[in-house]
C-alpha cells in the first residue's frame, strides 16, 4: 500500500470512528440517549465506575426524597431525568441503562403520604444529575414495585473515591433529621409482597382535656410523668446515671377507659412520635423499636398485649412473637427516649417476665371501674347538652354500680334512641328506661360485652 493510499485509509478509519461515536451518543429516533447525557455530566465514561447501592424500606421512601432534595439544591448544578422506553427498563439497573440505548423520557412520580392530611409527591422512576462535595455525581431513585419485587433504593455514580459513600452518609442522616414520620402518630401496615412493613397509616392526634379522663386522683399526673417528665429532664437523668427507656402498663376490666387513656396521653404529648400496635401488626414490634429510637423522643403503644404475652406456661410451645416483644423491650439501649405502653385486659395471666421484671414495665397502673364519682362524671360528659336532671343523673349513677365506661356511654346512647322512635327529645324517663333495658335479664350477652360485673342486677 503506497502513501496515498495509507493516508487514505487513516483518515477513513477516523471518520468511521467519529460517525460510531456519535451514533452510541443518540438513540433510534436521534435524541441523546442517557448514557451520553451521564457521560457528559461525569466527564467519564459511566461503565467504566461501581455502581453504589443503598436500599431503603419503602415506608422511608418520602424521607430519601426530602434528603436528596436538600443535598442537590445545595450543589452547583442540578438536572433530572427520566428514562425513555417501555416497562423493559424497570428491569434494568443503572449500570444497564446507562450503558443501553434509552433514550431521555419523562420522570416517573408517586404521590406517597406523610402526614393525616398531606402527601408529597416523589421520584418513583427517574435520575438526579448534580454535584456533591465538587464532585459530579449521578443518583437513579427508583421506589419499590411489588410486581417485580423490587425494593425501593437509591444507586450512585461518581468519579471520585469516596465520594459515594459520604453521600450514603449524609442521605441516612438527614432521612432521620429531617423524616416525615417525626412526630407523627402512626400504625405499621403489612403487605403482601414484600417482607417487613409495608403500608404505614397517619392518625390525626387526639385532642382530649385531663377533664375528660376518669381515672383515681393522681393517676393521671403519674402517668404523664413517666412517658413525659423523663423527656423533659433526659439531661439531669442521665447525667445521675439514670436510664431513660420506660415501660408502662395500664390494666382493667374491659371498657374501663384504658384505650381512652392512652388517647388522651397521645394528645397531650405532641412533641412524641408515636407507633401504634394492636391485633396482628402488634407482629411488627421488632421494626417499631427501631423506628422509635431512631424518632425519639417517641412512645410505641401495644394495645391488648396479652394476646401475645400470655404466660408461658398455658400455652406450650414456642410462641416467637411474645419473644419479639420481650427482646424489643430489652433492645433498646438505656439512653434511648422511647417509652413501651402497653394495656391488658387479662392482668392475672399476663407473661411474668414481662410483668414483673424492670426495666420492661417499670409503671403498673390499674384503670379500675369508676366509682359511684366516677360514673356521674361520666353520666354528665355523654349527656351533655341533653335534658336530663341532676336528680335522675344521680340516681343513674346510684343504679350502674360495677358499670364501665363503654356501658354507660351506650346508656346515654340507648335513651336518645327510645326518645327519637317517639320524634321527641330524652327526658328522664328515657334514661330510666334505658337502664332498665340494659340490666334485665335479656340483656345478659350485652351487658357482658359492655362490662358490667356479675352480682350488680338489682334495678
Amino acid at each position: 500500500m503506497d502513501d496515498r493510499a495509507a493516508q487514505f485509509v487513516e483518515v477513513f478509519q477516523a471518520f468511521l470512528s467519529e460517525v460510531v461515536s456519535e451514533h452510541r451518543g443518540r438513540s433510534q429516533t436521534g435524541e441523546a440517549t442517557l448514557g451520553s447525557l451521564v457521560r457528559a455530566h461525569l466527564g467519564v465514561d459511566p461503565r467504566l465506575l461501581p455502581v453504589v447501592s443503598e436500599e431503603v424500606p419503602n415506608y422511608r421512601f418520602a424521607d430519601l426524597d426530602i434528603a436528596l432534595v436538600e443535598i442537590e439544591q445545595a450543589g452547583t448544578h442540578r438536572q433530572i431525568v427520566g428514562v425513555g422506553g417501555g416497562e423493559q427498563r424497570r428491569h434494568q439497573s443503572l449500570s444497564e441503562i446507562v450503558a443501553g440505548w434509552y433514550p431521555v423520557g419523562a420522570v416517573d412520580y408517586r404521590t406517597v403520604s406523610t402526614g393525616p392530611d398531606e402527601t408529597r409527591e416523589v421520584i418513583s422512576f427517574g435520575l438526579r444529575l448534580f454535584t456533591y462535595e465538587q464532585s459530579p455525581v449521578v443518583v437513579f431513585q427508583r421506589g419499590a414495585d411489588p410486581r417485580l419485587g423490587n425494593a425501593a433504593q437509591m444507586e450512585i455514580l461518581t468519579p471520585i473515591p469516596g465520594t459515594a459513600a459520604s453521600l450514603v452518609a449524609t442521605v441516612r442522616r438527614l432521612m432521620l433529621e429531617r423524616s416525615a414520620l417525626r412526630g407523627q402518630v402512626l400504625t405499621l401496615g403489612g403487605s403482601d409482597f414484600e417482607p417487613g412493613v409495608g403500608a404505614l397509616t397517619f392518625h390525626r392526634r387526639p385532642k382530649l382535656a385531663p377533664q375528660d379522663i376518669v381515672l383515681p386522683d393522681g393517676v393521671l399526673q403519674r402517668l404523664h410523668r413517666h412517658v413525659a417528665g423523663v423527656a423533659r429532664h433526659r439531661d439531669r437523668l442521665t447525667a445521675a446515671g439514670q436510664h431513660l427507656k420506660r415501660g408502662l402498663l395500664l390494666y382493667g376490666p374491659p371498657g374501663t377507659g384504658k384505650t381512652h387513656t392512652v388517647r388522651y396521653l397521645i394528645g397531650a404529648l405532641p412533641e412524641l412520635t408515636v407507633i401504634l400496635l394492636s391485633g396482628h401488626h402488634i407482629q411488627y414490634v421488632s421494626e417499631a423499636a427501631q423506628m422509635a429510637r431512631a424518632l425519639q423522643p417517641a412512645l410505641v403503644v401495644l394495645e391488648d398485649c396479652d394476646l401475645v404475652a400470655e404466660n408461658r406456661d398455658h400455652y406450650p410451645g414456642a410462641q416467637p412473637l411474645l419473644f419479639e416483644v420481650l427482646e424489643a423491650l430489652d433492645g433498646l439501649s438505656d439512653d434511648a427516649d422511647v417509652a413501651f405502653l402497653l394495656t391488658t385486659n387479662r392482668v392475672d395471666v399476663l407473661e411474668p417476665a414481662l410483668a414483673q421484671r424492670p426495666g420492661r414495665v417499670d409503671l403498673a397502673v390499674e384503670v379500675p371501674l369508676p366509682s359511684r364519682t366516677g360514673r356521674l362524671l361520666l353520666l354528665q360528659r355523654y349527656a351533655h347538652g341533653l335534658p336530663f336532671t341532676g336528680e335522675a343523673l344521680g340516681a343513674t349513677a346510684d343504679g350502674t354500680e360495677g358499670a364501665t365506661a363503654s356501658f354507660i356511654k351506650e346508656l346515654v346512647r340507648r335513651a336518645v334512641l327510645i326518645a327519637a322512635e317517639d320524634e321527641r327529645d330524652a327526658d328522664d324517663r328515657d334514661l330510666a328506661q334505658a337502664l332498665s333495658e340494659m340490666r334485665s335479664e335479656a340483656q345478659n350477652v350485652t351487658r357482658s360485652l359492655l362490662g358490667v360485673t356479675a352480682g350488680d342486677d338489682a334495678e
